[in-house]
């Protein structure tokens, strides 16, 4: 007990020294020593670094509107490389779609811009003339600072204020970005009558201490007279150091999921005299919340609209499973996506319908009404895309999406109608994070996963031959279902073919195609089948021998995992099954010298296998080989196994067929 003690007095000792040393930091003060720096200390291929980030986050009050907050940002970042000139242009984004607060204020201020030349430090000014404003869609502008004479080796330094009435979100706290940091603090003072639940969330190593404190508004009354109120108030600091870039890594979802940053919850406003008002503090609280706009819940149990057209093609002879696919297919036939996110219904379900168009919420809504019309118990799932970020605590603002789930035979069927190549549980990749959160009408919840559980198949099948002088030649044929099968319309359905081709010619090794057909059923659950000849390389004659590589033009031979180390989860979107059934005629007058060894690899837990083997059939080599990864997204702890896994496939794929003349 005494140890952890000690440790824990440390760590806070620490905390408070770096702290002080951090507040020491303060604009107008760049020194020569950080304009002679010419790499990062900690990060020598880092483009740029943040010397420090200060911020406070302090509640104001008027009379007027009540209490609102100042959010006040600080920076300091030093240029490396060309690479880095980027952060001469900084844009930050706040909210203007309010319907009963005033649109957030955002100004810019204190940006200088400081360089050495001929051993002085010369110092440029950034004034209105390098502040720009945008709109990026009916909710939020941009603001964007664009700092004078940046160029390799100056530091550049700013002030923003980000003024909001909204105070039941704060905007999320960064840490963490693609270069690193070297201080970054962060100080929040929350009056005593509102109650908010920090939430850190990546992998960064924030430290955080609180204290009580005495605080005060100053404000005119009614009548013109100063009037002020004193209250209690925690003042939170959190502090990183150190934080390396967040980079990114093969096969991640969304890298923002991963960065270092601190969220606020608020969960309670109590004033003196008054009862507590509670906010949306559980799921099932959002849900309901959700639930009773409007625009969610009511369109729901309309029906008028459309039961004249269901009557066509819904009869009472199908099963659940065969209803649920006809009215499905009809509204993903008849609707179009207008490319528009959201869950709530922006022009009412009647007028979509009417007009064959609509939001995400218009469509998916409209398809939830129709199944429940059609005997079929349906629900929505409220869902954040992967673009969007995941989940983490009971939010409205993080949701973007909503999507259809359907009780069928004991099961839940997700439907996506915005996408014309989605099928049942065939959901579009934006679609796939994590997890989702159903909604009854009685107001009850329940976490859906959005990971797909069954492997989507990826199949090849190659006859071919090699003659004397080393060319190769066959036919191929390509399978794939689900979501293989899926992508595959998502990026190439309507492509141009012979665009396709040279796409593919590139994508299988440089060989040469020819003769291509491709039978692409209209349901987009069926197996897709690619059919073509082709020649090319893979093989190569050095004197009496020629080596071929077992799995010719389908060879991969470099591991994309070839870090060290790993910080983020593997995310692979789907389980997937690679299967290769490969036969290779030799030419006469040769004989086979060697085949490569059989291999069996295998991960813990099931999370994959790989499996190859070769055997001589007279005059024909028979390969067989599959790759199974068997979980959409791995932990970045299982990552040394998974690189030794690849590694030995790699290794695998480097040994060569050789066969030797007679």
């Amino acid at each position: 007990m005494a140890l952890k003690l000690e440790k824990g007095l440390c760590l806070l000792m620490c905390f408070f020294v770096c702290l002080a040393q951090s507040q020491k930091m303060e604009l107008g003060k760049v020194s020569e020593a950080e304009l002679r720096e010419k790499l990062c200390p900690t990060d020598t291929t880092a483009p740029a670094a943040v010397i420090f980030k200060k911020a406070t986050s302090k509640f104001r009050y008027r009379k007027k509107t009540g209490f609102y907050i100042d959010h006040e940002y600080e920076f300091r970042i030093k240029i490396y490389k060309k690479e880095g000139l980027s952060w001469g242009n900084f844009p930050v984004p706040y909210y203007t779609g309010y319907k009963n607060l005033d649109d957030d204020y955002l100004e810019f201020s204190d940006a200088v811009t400081y360089n050495l030349e001929s051993g002085k430090i010369v110092k440029t000014k950034t004034g209105r003339e390098g502040q720009f404003k945008k709109k990026r869609n009916e909710y939020w502008d941009e603001a964007t600072l664009v700092l004078a004479n940046v160029k390799v080796g100056s530091v550049i330094e700013f002030k923003y204020r980000l003024r909001t009435e909204d105070i039941t979100e704060f905007p999320t706290f960064e840490f963490q970005y693609d270069i690193p940091v070297k201080y970054c603090t962060y100080n929040t003072i929350i009056p005593q009558y509102f109650q908010y639940k920090p939430i850190s969330c990546g992998f960064g190593n924030i430290a955080t201490a609180a204290k009580i404190v005495d605080d005060s508004q100053n404000f005119e009354d009614d009548h013109g007279q100063s009037v002020s109120i004193r209250y209690q108030a925690v003042s939170r600091d959190f502090y990183g150091e150190d934080i390396p870039a967040l980079k990114d890594e093969p096969y991640v979802d969304n890298l923002d999921n991963y960065r270092a940053a601190v969220k606020h919850e608020l969960e309670k406003i109590q004033f003196p005299d008054e009862e507590p008002k509670l906010y949306a503090t559980t799921w099932e609280a959002v849900a309901n919340d959700i639930y009773k706009n409007e625009n969610f819940g009511k369109p729901l149990q309309e029906r008028q609209y459309f039961e004249a057209y269901l009557a066509a093609f819904v009869k009472p002879d199908q099963t659940p499973l065969q209803r649920a696919t006809a009215v499905f297919e009809y509204v993903q036939r008849t609707m179009s996506w207008n490319g528009k996110y959201g869950y709530l219904v922006k022009k009412g379900l009647k007028n979509a319908f009417l007009e064959r168009t609509g939001n995400v919420a218009e469509i998916n809504l409209m398809l939830v009404a129709m199944l429940n019309y059609a005997g079929v118990s349906a629900h929505p799932v409220l869902v954040s895309t992967v673009d969007n970020g995941v989940a983490v605590f009971p939010n409205r603002a993080i949701f973007n999406y909503v999507i259809a789930a359907a009780e069928i035979d004991g099961r839940t069927t997700l439907f996506d109608a915005t996408d014309k190549n989605s099928a049942a549980n065939i959901l579009p990749f934006r679609d796939l994070n994590w997890h989702g959160w159903r909604i009854a009408n009685d107001g009850s919840v329940k976490q859906i996963d959005l990971v797909p559980k069954t492997s989507s198949k990826a199949m090849f099948t190659v006859m071919a031959k090699v003659d004397a002088s080393g060319t190769l030649s066959g036919k191929v044929k390509v399978s794939k279902t689900d979501y293989f099968g899926y992508g595959f319309r998502d990026k190439f359905k309507g492509t141009n073919q012979d665009d396709y081709l040279q796409w593919l010619e590139k994508e299988l090794n440089g060989i040469e195609i020819w003769g291509y057909t491709a039978d692409i059923p209209d349901a987009a659950n069926q197996m897709i089948e690619e059919k073509f000849d082709f020649s090319g390389s893979s093989v190569e004659v050095i004197g009496e021998k020629i080596y071929i590589d077992p799995m010719l033009f389908l060879t991969r031979t470099k591991n994309p995992f070839v870090s060290d180390t790993r910080v983020l989860p593997i995310y692979y979107g789907f389980p997937t099954l690679h299967k290769y059934n490969i036969s290779i005629q030799i030419p006469a007058g040769y004989t086979v010298a060697s085949l490569p060894k059989a291999v069996m690899l295998t991960m813990p837990e099931n999370v994959g296998t790989y499996k190859m083997n070769a055997q001589q059939q007279t005059n024909v080599i028979q390969l067989t080989a599959s790759l199974e990864i068997n979980q959409a997204i791995v932990s970045s702890d299982f990552y040394p196994v998974l690189k030794r896994f690849y590694d030995g496939m790699a290794q695998s794929a480097s040994e060569k067929i050789v066969l030797i003349k007679i």
